[in-house]
């Protein structure tokens, strides 16, 4: 039987996440996921990619989203009274412009600070009305992509053995920053296959397989780079059809609910793996 065994949601995009022993499903995904951005000169996102100490700040937001504080070390708190009427300004991720509301001097001084460049916080508007892609079309705040990344105990159970036959260290779950990690699955990359989910009292969609980047070669204690790994070692068994190296799935929410650690999670629909054999040719139907 599989069932919820970590909820994490992650306020301000590329920041440490905020485990939680239950939270509510919103379209957008769980409560207050990625509602904040970190950005820099003409208004595009900073992510780990480019600021791997964004790893370092460590965001608290109460249950209703009016107040956050952000937290590093050597630095004081700061502490923001949530802006949601402000004026807006474009921002831009992956090269698509949205907007923002942007939450002040006192914090932006504070990121730059931490960051080491000019910097600023924006929320996303309440009427942000982002349609992601994927095989199930959805919505989220400024995640990468669709709004809930889904991955599983035993998939990184699979991935600590191989990284041990190659003679790395392993890395922990939270290299791969999900939402919901998954245990009972029988199988490894069971999550592949999975199309529709019903969680706690939310259904999930199935949206594509999440593509791994340098960010999974940060330690997310430290903001500090320590590769190679995983990204070596996905390299030899998860290519994914359309390209790049998966770990993990995307869903889109269909039905907003509430889930919680402990809560059973029953696959409806099942379908075809998009990983590549290991000879390079696509699974066979």
């Amino acid at each position: 039987m599989a069932r919820i065994l970590e909820l994490t949601h992650y306020p301000v995009k590329g920041c440490a996440g905020i485990s939680v022993p239950e939270a509510a499903v919103t379209p957008a995904g769980l409560a207050h996921d990625r509602s904040f951005l970190v950005i820099g000169a003409g208004g595009v996102f900073r992510s780990q990619r480019r600021n791997p100490a964004l790893a370092r700040i460590r965001p608290e937001i109460d249950n209703a989203g009016t107040r956050l504080v952000l937290r590093a070390e050597g630095a004081s708190a700061v502490a923001v009274d949530v802006d949601v009427t402000g004026e807006r300004r474009g921002v831009e991720l992956f090269g698509v412009a949205y907007l923002g509301i942007d939450q002040g001097d006192r914090v932006a001084m504070w990121l730059s600070e931490v960051i080491g460049e000019p910097s600023r916080l924006v929320r996303v508007p309440p009427e942000h009305d982002r349609v992601t892609d994927g095989a199930t079309p959805g919505t989220s705040g400024y995640a990468d992509s669709a709004a809930l990344l889904v991955t599983a105990a035993q998939s990184l159970d699979l991935l600590t053995e191989r990284i041990a036959e190659r003679g790395g260290s392993p890395v922990p779950m939270s290299r791969f920053r999900p939402n919901i990690v998954v245990d009972g699955w029988g199988e490894p990359h069971a999550e592949d296959g999975a199309r529709r989910i019903v969680a706690g009292t939310a259904e999930l969609g199935y949206s594509k397989l999440a593509i791994r980047c340098a960010v999974t070669t940060v330690d997310q204690r430290t903001g500090v780079r320590a590769g190679p790994e995983p990204l070596r070692t996905l390299a030899g068994y998860r290519r994914a059809t359309g390209g790049g190296l998966a770990f993990g799935v995307k869903f889109a929410v269909i039905r907003p609910g509430t889930v919680s650690i402990g809560d059973e999670l029953t696959v409806t629909a099942w379908g075809e793996s998009e990983i590549l054999e290991p000879n390079g040719t696509r699974p066979s139907g």
